[in-house]
């Protein structure tokens, strides 16, 4: 028995002895196995870092040699404006920088008129709206004294002789034009008058009388996580009509003049008192709520972004308020920019006014951008100034006579009192 014992003992032990080796054997080619695939993906591994490290430093190559180009291709080279420009955006983006600033205060405001769009063809584009709702219309039937405060706009445009009080009424003028409008209705009015030829220009409609230079910064700047603005004295709404598919700021970031709004049921009730309803629309009425021009500008940032921005860009007297808002007692490193219209071969600026402006914009700590000296075009390579205006040809009909009516532009005093 313990023969049989033995011997079955030995067969096991025999067979665990070659089970073992065998095991061994599995064991050391799968370790070897396993060490030549770790090489082999080491090497895999090694050779596509390198690769990828090879193809960033060509990436990189051709970003830097295509970044004139791809940023900024509508500026001529080293414009001293840009460069300081760049150089701020560089410094504040970088978080090791003591000017660094985080990307929720990088904030930027731009005027629109003169700084992102024309105002020279021959007067400012809601001019040209509003001129166009009183004497080209024939949807609605202006009263004797709109027709003849039409007529002013028409006939002074040209040279900007406008007579004493145009200015301070041209607000309620422009509200009452389009009183009773829904928004919709008042945007798809904007939009015909967009769809128009810019006028002293040819290859161009108003929709297109964008600075290609400046729509280039708005991009640059965005990129670099700064929320940027515009802000107006124009109507809000028509400045959002203008921006909308060109410029990449949204709706909600435009600032301007307000008319006052109502519900379509509202009628002489305040709106403290109605109750808006699912029928309801809003419309515009016929006063004038806000103008945002001059130091209201710097108030009604206050109020609807509620943070000091760090950039401003302007062109005129109008934006001295944003702009000083902007460069002075703020916490961050800050630039005020200003743009002359001083390229009189692409554009109907004025080289000597330019001068005087560069000068009392520098004076005033701004940084200036020359239109003719900074830019290599305005609008387009496609676009040709022609010198001639349409515009009293476009307007030159009369639509009713006018007759014996007396009409006597407010002073800004009785305009003022009547809004009190």
């Amino acid at each position: 028995m313990r023969s049989d014992q033995n011997d079955s003992l030995k067969k096991h032990a025999a067979l665990s002895r070659k089970r073992f080796r065998l095991r061994n054997r599995v064991v050391t080619i799968m370790m070897r196995l396993e060490e030549m695939l770790m090489k082999k993906m080491i090497a895999r591994m090694l050779t596509a870092v390198f690769v990828l490290w090879c193809m960033s430093l060509i990436m990189a190559g051709l970003v830097l040699a295509a970044e004139p180009d791809t940023l900024f291709d509508e500026w001529n080279e080293d414009v001293p404006a840009l460069n300081t420009l760049v150089d701020y955006v560089e410094s504040v983006t970088d978080e090791g920088s003591e000017c660094y600033i985080p990307e929720e205060d990088r904030i930027a405001v731009f005027d629109m008129d003169g700084t992102l769009i024309g105002e020279l063809f021959p007067i400012y584009l809601e001019t040209v709206v509003v001129t166009n709702r009183i004497l080209a219309d024939p949807s609605w039937e202006p009263d004797a004294e709109m027709l003849e405060y039409g007529r002013i706009m028409r006939d002074h445009a040209l040279d900007r002789s406008f007579p004493p009080g145009y200015y301070y009424t041209f607000s309620s003028h422009k509200a009452r034009a389009f009183a009773g409008m829904t928004l919709d209705e008042y945007a798809g009015f904007v939009r015909k008058v967009l769809a128009l030829d810019a006028d002293g220009f040819e290859g161009m409609t108003y929709a297109n009388a964008f600075y290609l230079p400046m729509a280039e910064v708005v991009e640059y700047l965005s990129d670099n996580g700064f929320n940027c603005y515009v802000v107006s004295g124009s109507d809000r709404f028509i400045v959002r009509t203008i921006m909308e598919d060109v410029i990449d700021i949204p709706s909600d970031h435009i600032i301007g003049s307000d008319i006052e709004l109502a519900a379509s049921g509202q009628g002489d009730t305040k709106a403290i008192d109605y109750e808006f309803t699912g029928n309801d629309t809003i419309m515009l009425t016929e006063k004038q709520f806000f103008e945002n021009i001059k130091a209201s500008k710097v108030l009604q940032i206050v109020r609807e972004i509620g943070k000091q921005p760090v950039l401003s860009f302007g062109n005129s007297s109008g934006d001295i308020s944003m702009s000083n808002y902007v460069l002075h007692n703020n916490r961050y490193d800050s630039k005020a920019f200003m743009l002359v219209a001083d390229d009189d071969m692409r554009d109907y600026g004025n080289l000597e006014k330019g001068k005087e402006l560069r000068r009392k914009w520098e004076d005033m700590g701004y940084t200036v951008i020359s239109m003719r000296d900074d830019w290599k075009t305005i609008y387009g390579k496609d676009v040709k100034k022609t010198g001639e205006f349409h515009w009293l040809d476009d307007y030159s009909d009369d639509r009713i006579p006018l007759g014996n009516a007396e009409t006597e532009l407010e002073t800004g005093e009785n305009r003022l009192l009547a809004y009190r």
